[in-house]
């Protein structure tokens, strides 16, 4: 891993960004690929740490040798994560023994997806999209099936998240200030300035270390609720820069998705950690809110905030609903679909921009009734256990989880960054109801054990 960190630091220093389009992927998936051999846990953290970086470096990259789109730069994220499809071939004859059965109805939709793509869309997209849908299918499913391992896997991926926030928070911030030289090259050649903001200090739309804000805001919202249950006093550092990043994205869909996983979060704990964590978003509340008051920040989110109530005069909700208006009848009428890879657009809204949408363009009713089942047989058995009450890790891996499902309607929910958080957390939930219900079978045996009297 620090081989990789010097080989860009050094490659970005000497002007060789160039030659780091093809060597990063490369050297990231060397790198994967041992640690998921020799130091599995490890893997957990830097396959994150990879799909939250990888933008970053591509725009570096381009900012010295130039403009490329697309970029191999991006195949980096899931090339490291698609490694887990080990996993997949070592577990696939017992793992509906295991309780994943609900995983293999949702590979089976994302196969069939591709073999229509495959037939109906050009090769290379139909493979992108292939490049989107599987890897966090993958993650969720290689952290279920290391269930015995789930202690571990927990404190790696707090401490990772900890870390995510402060780092990634703390450059949302800065890159709002100061709209760094790469990031104004990415955004002048990449977007629509009047979506992402302008190249320009106090202009932009915060995305930090991402493609856009909306990723950026739902992996800021799976951190901002794993801090609420961390102990460390790093985390009020993380706290300010986090929150502050996470509301100058201007990302309605994120905070509702931060909203809908407190509601759930908050109810699901015991009285007294109920109580802890009151007092942690109290002290939060009061870190935040004196630094979101003041100018310039103050003016770029209390207007976004008030749209939140007001939507007959927010012109992005108005377009979202015409364009509904006009994509969801033809999307209703796929039953076979277009295959992965499809891109239907109308003047309002893209099928990229609604999980709605895009399940049934790209996979039909065929593909998307299996694949909607075994997401909901997942939430069904979080929803059915206890571990919830005494963990308060797994209670907020189903409440982040859900948080993001909450957004269906408004974003593809279930692909790249966006779908780690979503499968990452289910896959995380999984293996706590499994872990704390093999605890109680133990627990029980132990008791009848202590009972039995010699003969």
């Amino acid at each position: 891993m620090l081989s990789l960190v010097l080989m860009v630091g050094l490659g970005i220093l000497a002007g060789a960004g160039g030659g780091l389009r093809l060597l990063f992927p490369l050297g990231a998936t060397a790198v994967g690929a041992l640690l998921y051999v020799r130091y599995p846990l490890l893997y957990i953290g830097f396959t994150w740490w990879i799909w939250f970086l990888t933008p970053l470096v591509r725009r570096l990259i381009d900012q010295q040798s130039g403009w490329q789109d697309p970029s191999i730069v991006l195949l980096a994220p899931p090339l490291v994560t698609l490694i887990s499809v080990v996993t997949l071939f070592r577990h696939l004859p017992i793992v509906h023994r295991q309780g994943g059965g609900p995983f293999l109805l949702c590979f089976a939709s994302v196969f069939y997806g591709f073999l229509i793509g495959l037939v109906q869309n050009p090769l290379a997209g139909t493979v992108v999209a292939l490049l989107n849908w599987l890897p966090p299918l993958l993650f969720g499913f290689h952290l279920f099936v290391h269930w015995r391992e789930y202690p571990a896997y927990r404190n790696n991926i707090q401490c990772t998240f900890l870390w995510g926030v402060l780092v990634m928070g703390g450059y949302g911030v800065w890159q709002y200030l100061t709209a760094p030289e790469w990031d104004r090259f990415w955004l002048v050649n990449a977007v629509d300035t009047n979506v992402f903001g302008y190249p320009e200090p106090l202009g932009i739309r915060v995305w930090s270390t991402m493609n856009s804000p909306q990723p950026f805001a739902a992996v800021m919202m799976a951190g901002l609720i794993l801090l609420l249950s961390n102990r460390g006093n790093l985390k009020f550092v993380a706290t300010g820069a986090g929150y502050l990043s996470f509301l100058l994205t201007l990302a309605r869909s994120g905070w509702l998705s931060w909203v809908a996983a407190l509601m759930l979060y908050l109810p699901s704990l015991r009285s007294h950690l109920q109580v802890r964590l009151l007092v942690t978003l109290m002290t939060m509340a009061l870190l935040v809110i004196p630094l979101a008051s003041i100018e310039p920040l103050a003016s770029e989110i209390a207007p976004r905030l008030e749209s939140l109530s007001n939507t007959q005069e927010d012109g992005s909700y108005q377009a979202r609903l015409d364009g509904y208006n006009e994509l969801l009848g033809e999307a209703l009428t796929q039953g076979i679909g277009q295959g992965l890879g499809t891109v239907v657009e109308s003047e309002h809204l893209g099928s990229n921009d609604s999980s709605i949408l895009t399940f049934l363009f790209s996979l039909g009713w065929m593909g998307t009734i299996p694949y909607l089942t075994g997401m909901f047989l997942i939430f069904f058995k979080l929803f059915q256990g206890a571990e919830a009450c005494v963990d308060p890790f797994a209670s907020a891996a189903r409440a982040i989880a859900f948080g993001i499902f909450a957004q269906i309607g408004l974003n593809v929910a279930m692909v790249g960054i966006v779908g780690m958080v979503l499968w990452g957390f289910l896959g995380m939930g999984l293996a706590a109801s499994r872990y704390h219900a093999q605890l109680k079978i133990i627990h029980s045996q132990t008791i009848n054990d202590s009972l039995i009297t010699p003969v």
